[in-house]
């Protein structure tokens, strides 16, 4: 206890040499590494926390309120103070990795009068990507010198090296920017408040009764075909499609491309492929029933539609407007360069240099556009902006009069296209697919949502979905038993994994 005591403290006077003596610690089995990360994060925790409510208290200093109003006009206060709070968990988690950056960074924090609870997230987060590497790399460095030298030596490779280098900092980034995170990682901090929802309602599985008229709500397993066919009984609305068991099959209906192919029951943009040409039509491979949509031009949109069952109209809380990125030529560069050089491309680097169309080798003209993906997927590389700011009565109006369309739908979000922005603000769209109670608001994917309102956001997604479940549940729909659902995970993952081996 007085060696994790001394640790804790020992960060307030120097957070690296405390996290390295930890590191030696656990290389000499004195001490646990759990313990050694616990004492030093937490005593990292407590000095940033120190530093914040420093900042907090100097405004009691009328000395220190005076001269801050002088030297920082009120409208350059406020610009500063609402930056910090944007950005605050990218600038503290840059303070972890910059010398000299901490003390400034957090006192000024508090000192711009920032959301004490937030940067309490945002310090705890840091301290907790930030131990566990610096107290482990220590513990591994004092074991083996080979280790270290091995490491400064990839530094070297990588700092000599376009690509590696490149390709370095989109890992960093992948890791940085929440947008990135694995599907688990992204959900972790969650699992607190999903399991407190589990027990005010008194079921684990309370959100499959969200959508009785969906398997299992849409949390796995669910036809999309069979949706689509509901939504099919308004006029128009859906984007024509038939099912097929293969491509051969689906040759005789491809009078024109491109088409868009895809498993009636995938997920995530798995599968998902349009194709140019009897070709590429022909080299498609996925076991199971396969969609065969005609591809609909225009710009695409997730609309995230909420409707309990006492209401009479349901509403849109989520409009996501999604771009496709592409690099420009410049005449110099080869089309990898480009992808390695641009800031986003970067950090999906392996997804755009797999997909791209366009030899990698290949120099384009100047101004020459380059597409780098087609298809309206976040872990497929599409780029994904807050669109609530298209929302209109007529678009609210026809996306709840085709949600009407599926008898049992309360939630879940629309995968649309429109010839436009103005034509989708009229209402005037098709859908091309609809995802249940797992879809997600997407528009939390926008670089600029900061992590916490991303959680908030999807907070909410799951609040609504077991109210909703509750609602249903009282008037004698049952959801799946956790017996049910998890074998109904397993074998859909089962046959994902075979779709996927047959498809490489």
């Amino acid at each position: 206890m007085n060696t994790l005591l001394a640790l804790a403290l020992g960060t307030f006077v120097s957070e690296d040499l405390a996290c390295i003596a930890a590191g030696v610690l656990v290389m000499q089995h004195r001490l646990s590494a759990a313990a050694a990360i616990f004492a030093c994060a937490t005593g990292i925790f407590a000095g940033d926390m120190l530093l914040f409510i420093a900042g907090r208290l100097a405004w009691r200093f009328p000395r220190v309120a005076k001269l801050v109003s002088r030297w920082i006009p009120p409208a350059k206060f406020e610009a500063a103070s609402s930056l910090l709070s944007k950005e605050g968990f990218s600038v503290v988690l840059l303070s972890r990795f910059t010398p000299g950056l901490r003390l400034p960074t957090y006192v000024a924090a508090g000192l711009f009068r920032c959301s004490a609870a937030a940067f309490a997230g945002y310090f705890l987060l840091a301290a907790l990507v930030w131990t566990p590497v610096l107290v482990l790399f220590a513990a591994y460095a004092a074991k083996s010198l080979l280790a270290a030298a091995a490491a400064a030596f990839l530094l070297w490779r990588i700092s000599r090296n376009f690509e590696l280098r490149r390709r370095a900092i989109g890992f960093l980034k992948r890791k940085i920017q929440w947008e990135f995170w694995p599907v688990w990682a992204a959900y972790l901090p969650l699992a607190p408040y999903l399991l407190f929802l589990a027990v005010r309602h008194r079921s684990l599985t309370l959100f499959t009764a969200a959508n009785p008229g969906i398997e299992s709500g849409g949390f796995a397993g669910e036809s999309k075909s069979e949706i689509l066919r509901k939504l099919s009984s308004i006029p128009h609305a859906v984007a024509e499609f038939r099912v097929v068991r293969s491509a051969a099959e689906a040759l005789p209906f491809a009078t024109e491309y491109p088409l868009v192919l895809k498993p009636d029951a995938g997920q995530r943009g798995s599968g998902v492929s349009i194709v140019h040409s009897e070709r590429e039509l022909r080299e498609y491979t996925w076991t199971g029933d396969i969609i065969l949509q005609r591809y609909v031009p225009g710009c695409e949109f997730g609309v995230y539609y909420v409707r309990y069952p006492h209401e009479a109209a349901g509403r849109i809380v989520s409009i996501t407007e999604k771009r496709f990125p592409q690099v420009t030529g410049d005449g110099l560069r080869t089309v990898r360069e480009l992808i390695l050089e641009d800031p986003r491309a970067v950090c999906l680097a392996e997804t755009y240099l797999s997909s791209c169309k366009v030899p990698l080798d290949e120099v384009p003209a100047r101004a020459r556009r380059i597409p780098l993906v087609e298809i309206g997927s976040h872990c497929r590389g599409a780029v994904f902006l807050n669109g609530i700011h298209l929302h209109t009565e007529a678009l609210a109006a026809q996306v709840d009069r085709i949600a009407k369309a599926h008898p049992g739908f309360h939630l879940g979000r629309f995968d649309v296209r429109a010839p436009s922005l103005e034509a989708f603000q009229r209402g005037e769209f098709q859908v091309i697919e609809l995802n249940g109670v797992t879809a997600e608001p997407t528009h939390i994917y926008d670089p600029e949502v900061s992590l916490f309102a991303a959680y908030r956001a999807m907070a909410a997604q799951w609040r609504m979905a077991c109210e909703i479940g509750a609602m249903h549940r009282a008037d004698g729909v049952l959801p799946m038993s956790l017996g049910e659902l998890i074998r109904l995970i397993r074998g859909q993952r089962a046959g994902r994994l075979a779709a996927l081996s047959l498809a490489a």
